[in-house]
């Protein structure tokens, strides 16, 4: 019995030695924390650059003013000497309109006026001029004019057009209407352009001719006025005739004026806004340091202007400028001032 014992522990010795190692239960790692996704850091739009102006109060300031240029300009500049005399400033503002090459001739050549009014930038020959005589033009930024290609509400024929055949309209390459589009009429092209000292004249001679004047100075029928109202009446006398000139004379005679699409983009604020416009370009006043210090008169009238000018350029016929570009307008009159 004791043997037949010994024989089974023997024998269960044997069994455990060839049976498979017991596998050892895997150690779990820790969890790791989940990796966090690096997020760009949000940037938020800049605020918008204001340069407030110091408040002027018309009731203390005196003395003249005298101002001339664009014909464009002008009724904007003489809406806001008429607030700013509303007010209560009691001095004299003159405002010529002449066109802003005349008008740079009196402020950079003749030194005649504190002021000068341009539907364009200045020349750097005309700010030659003015360091000549001791001025350095300072640019204020104002607003924005949409250029208007107008014809008579009698005229039933065009309401829009290229600016290829934009200029051939109003260039010696057509006689007749139907020269520029066969199912026009076949009636001469009757032509109102401003004169050639305007700035809107400089414009659009630019944009349309590439700087040439020559087709267009040379094109039948064609009478040139510094005078955009010459220039309405003209249109208005027939419905062959077509002019172009500040929108703000266009929204002044709505009820007697077509005005043109141009490329396909009528003259609206959403347009001028995008620059879809093809014939949307600044507006401007110039002036002096020197003048706008030795003068508080002009100081105070061109900062009336750039505190102002939005809530009276809408209802005159134009459109605000950007706000940057008027804030570099009030910059640069804070600068004059130092």
């Amino acid at each position: 019995m004791r043997r037949l014992m010994l024989v089974f522990l023997v024998l269960g010795l044997v069994l455990a030695s060839c049976a498979p190692a017991a596998t050892p239960t895997p150690t779990k790692a820790p969890p790791t924390e989940p990796q966090a996704t690096a997020v760009p850091p949000t940037t938020s739009p800049p605020e918008p650059v204001e340069y407030p102006l110091p408040e002027v109060n018309p009731l203390e300031v005196s003395g003249d003013i005298v101002s001339a240029g664009s014909s464009t300009v002008f009724p904007l500049a003489e809406r806001m000497a008429e607030r700013f005399q509303d007010e209560g400033y009691s001095g004299n503002i003159t405002i010529d309109s002449i066109g802003s090459g005349a008008g740079f001739e009196r402020f950079c050549v003749a030194g005649e006026t504190d002021v000068s009014n341009a539907s364009r930038p200045i020349k750097d020959s005309e700010r030659e001029s003015c360091l000549s005589i001791g001025r350095d033009a300072i640019e204020f930024r104002v607003g924005t004019d949409a250029l208007a290609v107008v014809v008579s509400k009698e005229n039933d024929f065009i309401r829009e057009a290229s600016m290829d055949e934009l200029a051939l309209i109003f260039s010696n390459a057509a006689e007749t209407w139907s020269d520029v589009n066969p199912a026009w009429p076949n009636e001469s092209i009757l032509r109102f352009i401003p004169g050639t000292d305007s700035g809107t004249f400089d414009y659009f001679v630019e944009e349309v001719f590439d700087k040439d004047r020559e087709p267009h100075l040379s094109a039948s029928n064609t009478q040139l006025s510094e005078d955009d109202n010459v220039l309405v009446q003209g249109i208005l006398g027939s419905p062959y005739a077509i002019a172009y000139f500040g929108y703000a004379y266009y929204a002044e005679n709505v009820d007697r004026l077509n005005v043109l699409s141009i490329d396909g983009v009528e003259p609206t604020k959403e347009n001028v806004d995008n620059n879809s416009y093809p014939l949307s370009r600044p507006l401007f006043i110039y002036s002096d340091a020197k003048i706008m210090q030795e003068k508080p008169q002009v100081a105070a009238y061109i900062n009336f202007f750039l505190s102002y000018v939005n809530e009276e350029i809408t209802d005159v016929g134009y459109f605000p400028a950007p706000e940057e570009a008027l804030a570099i307008a009030r910059q640069a009159w804070l600068d004059a001032m130092k």
